[in-house]
């Protein structure tokens, strides 16, 4: 975790972002139920609802170790949230807008060479790569732009996703790039209503959580 400038943190005493994407080895202890026997910090973790099972392998066949968690619906990425605060008995929470850009930006700094700190369309061969291989910015944080888009709070409780994705081209990522959820990010699911917890088109979305005190 890297910490936040006072001045961009909302509510809260002190906060630190995730130096990395929350990857699968993260996400699956929350989704498949792992890691329910023994002492917790809060017993009542483990009766945060889960997501329900996806269709298909949501991580498209490109590996789970190190991967970033993908085809996360805003709520779903909401829940962890809340169970990772119950687990660790720590407050964890979706980074806001403005906590996001802070540390995308990190001090105003304009990444040198696209290609040494992101995956974008001209080097990720259509498809997500391990955390943390690229390049850090100048807090120390990985993959801030390009990889996946990250979900973030947003006022109207509805969630934006930053920075870009693998699909997107370089000149289309940077610090400004936001996206709101569309249709297209569940064409395919079969269900009605549509799940609230997978994207079965957004192989390209995922987050990073924020710690506050």
């Amino acid at each position: 975790m890297i910490p936040l400038p006072a001045g961009v943190v909302r509510q809260a005493k002190a906060a630190w972002i995730g130096k990395c994407e929350v990857t699968w080895n993260e996400y699956d202890l929350y989704a498949a139920g792992i890691g329910k026997t023994g002492a917790v910090a809060n017993p009542k973790a483990d009766a945060v609802s889960k997501p329900s099972h996806p269709y298909g392998a949501p991580d498209r066949g490109w590996g789970k170790d190190g991967m970033p968690a993908i085809s996360i619906t805003y709520q779903a990425a909401r829940r962890y949230c809340e169970w990772l605060s119950h687990k660790t008995g720590r407050v964890y929470r979706l980074p806001t807008e403005a906590e996001w850009e802070a540390a995308c930006r990190a001090n105003d700094s304009e990444p040198g060479d696209i290609d040494a700190v992101a995956w974008h369309a001209g080097n990720a061969g259509g498809r997500t790569h391990p955390v943390g291989q690229k390049q850090a910015n100048a807090w120390g944080i990985h993959d801030m732009l390009g990889n996946v888009w990250e979900w973030c709070l947003t006022k109207d409780a509805k969630g934006a996703v930053r920075g870009g994705s693998y699909r997107d081209a370089a000149s289309a990522i940077g610090f400004r790039a936001r996206a709101v959820y569309s249709p297209d990010w569940q064409s395919t699911d079969p269900q009605i209503p549509k799940s609230k917890w997978w994207l079965s088109d957004a192989p390209f979305v995922g987050f990073r959580v924020v710690h506050v005190e």
